[in-house]
């Protein structure tokens, strides 16, 4: 594997087990998410898409701009995290909505039943942290990391496709 190719899928693999880690906190640790947990997975997604892609167009100009797409992506998967560690520690206010899904066809007692079994999760109560740090505050920072990494992909692609 060419180090093109290897920066590459480091910049898949690891937003790949950003989100894992997190899915796995959600449905084996019982970790339910909020809002703005759920806003920080997806950039995590798109970065792995574009990553994905880079992998199977190679060292060319479309690969290179994806991975850099995929970079920002990370970059505003970082931001949602740093938005959410100020609202954890109380620097702002968060959003005054919650997740649902549709409800028009449930009927009274089955929105109730609904209603009672879902777990309350609040965007300002810090569920989980590791040395001293939130789960938004780790996303925010390896977010960050990763960005760096899928940049540095991309610079090491379009330094392959010039010398091609």
């Amino acid at each position: 594997m060419s180090g093109a190719r290897t920066w590459a899928l480091i910049a898949a693999l690891g937003p790949t087990v950003i989100l894992g880690a997190a899915l796995f906190s959600q449905y084996v640790g019982g970790l339910h998410p909020c809002t703005m947990c759920i806003w920080q997975r997806w950039p995590h997604g798109v970065a792995i898409a574009l990553a994905t892609l880079s992998l199977l167009i190679g060292p060319h100009l479309t690969a290179i701009w994806a991975l850099r797409a995929g970079a920002l992506a990370l970059l505003i998967g970082a931001g949602i995290g740093g938005f959410h560690v100020g609202v954890e520690q109380g620097w702002w206010e968060g959003p005054s909505t919650c997740t649902g899904g549709d409800i028009s066809q449930l009927s009274p007692e089955a929105l109730i039943s609904q209603i009672m079994n879902a777990p309350l999760v609040r965007c300002d109560e810090i569920a989980w942290a590791f040395l001293g740090i939130s789960m938004a505050g780790w996303n925010a920072i390896l977010s960050i990391l990763m960005a760096v990494i899928t940049w540095k992909a991309a610079a090491v692609y379009a330094s392959s496709s010039a010398s091609q």
